[in-house]
């Protein structure tokens, strides 16, 4: 199937890929526009993988306030190079960042940050819950790692999906940072964060 000019350009749009990797993608998906989204996000978190271990000594400080000045967010994004942190795109990633971590709440970046401490002791409530239920032995194990596991994402930043969920698809935030690795190239990173609400240490 012959890949047109319209075609390319509308994953273009929907990826922020380049020309003619949008063209082959379409190639290789024979016209089909969604396969060719999931060939670039493939190959896109695998280019991004790759980048991991690079330096991010650039960046921006976002920030978004909630209406009612009650509730706000600070988080600082990294990449590697000025020209990447001042584009369009890059800030509003971070600001996206930003207003998501107002409206949630998170205490870490990742899953990994969480202190060992805090994790056994949220599994041994959850085993001591699951025994008061009557749950038997051999499933207790499944059901408390599967709760841990809920219980990751809700403190976790980049385990949660993003809260608009209507306009990111429901991707994570990690999904999208991978997006965003992919589109500029570089190694993308959220650093660190803080969460204010008014009242609240």
């Amino acid at each position: 199937m012959a890949v047109t000019a319209a075609d390319v350009k509308a994953l273009r749009d929907r990826t922020g890929a380049g020309m003619m990797d949008c063209k082959s993608a379409l190639a290789e998906a024979d016209g089909d526009l969604d396969r060719a989204v999931e060939i670039l996000r493939v190959k896109g978190q695998a280019s991004a993988s790759k980048r991991e271990g690079r330096g991010t000594d650039e960046g921006v400080v976002s920030s978004y306030i909630h209406a009612n000045d009650r509730v706000g967010a600070m988080v600082e994004v990294q990449c590697e190079t000025d020209f990447v942190a001042r584009t369009d795109d890059f800030r509003a990633f971070a600001y996206e960042v930003a207003l998501h971590i107002a409206a949630t709440g998170p205490r870490y970046v990742s899953s990994e940050e969480i202190p060992e401490a805090e994790r056994a002791a949220e599994r041994r409530v959850f085993e001591e819950k699951a025994r008061e239920e009557g749950k038997p032995d051999n499933v207790i194990e499944k059901i408390v790692e599967g709760q841990l596991s809920k219980w990751s994402s809700e403190v976790a930043l980049l385990d949660q999906s993003h809260v608009n969920a209507e306009k990111h698809d429901s991707k994570s935030i990690e999904e999208l940072r991978q997006e965003m690795a992919a589109k500029t190239g570089e190694n993308v990173r959220i650093a660190r964060f803080a969460y204010f609400r008014v009242g609240e240490e």
